[in-house]
């Protein structure tokens, strides 16, 4: 995404789309279920990466999850996380 604010860096964070596998419980020796999950990563930016009102550690990935909110550095524009099935 391009965004443009006086307090964000060159290069600010990541979001970045990640294969996870999760273990099937219910069925014993069933193979695990491989989900595409969005992750966030601030890129060590001066005026940081905040996750529903918490700065996050700089070069470590964060899973997203849906209704999670995002800012960066000072800007006050909110991204909030949506799925294709989310509801209004």
């Amino acid at each position: 995404m391009y965004m443009r604010h006086p307090s964000l860096s060159k290069q600010h964070a990541v979001l970045q789309f990640r294969a996870k596998e999760i273990a099937n419980d219910a069925e014993p020796g069933a193979p695990p279920t491989r989900l595409v999950l969005p992750y966030i990563m601030d890129l060590g930016s001066t005026n940081g990466t905040f996750l529903n009102g918490e700065r996050i550690e700089a070069q470590r990935y964060i899973e997203l999850r849906e209704q999670d909110a995002l800012k960066f550095g000072e800007s006050s524009r909110e991204y909030v996380l949506l799925h294709d099935k989310s509801e209004d």
